[in-house]
């Protein structure tokens, strides 16, 4: 992961309702959760989790796929592994 892509993850995950989306996703496991489940989980209005769900999407936090008429989002595991590693690498002594 180069710095552009760790500076736009932890800016994603630096806001607590994309945290709290973000964490529900991982917990959620591959199968990931339909947009209307994540926003009932979170107690969250619809309009507000889209822009939140656009946000972990660009950082490549979570990915969107069609399900009939449903968006499924699923945490991307090797994007926070990434974030992880250049942690370690760049920002440990």
């Amino acid at each position: 992961m180069d710095t552009k892509a760790a500076i736009a993850a932890l800016g994603a995950l630096a806001q607590d309702s994309r945290l709290a989306a973000y964490r529900l996703l991982v917990s959620a496991g591959p199968a990931g959760m339909a947009a209307s489940r994540i926003a009932a989980a979170l107690g969250m209005p619809a309009s507000s989790l889209s822009f939140h769900l656009k946000e972990l999407t660009h950082a490549g936090l979570i990915a969107p796929r069609q399900q009939g008429r449903f968006l499924i989002y699923a945490a991307q595991a090797g994007t926070m592994d990434g974030l992880l590693a250049f942690l370690a690498e760049h920002c440990a002594d």
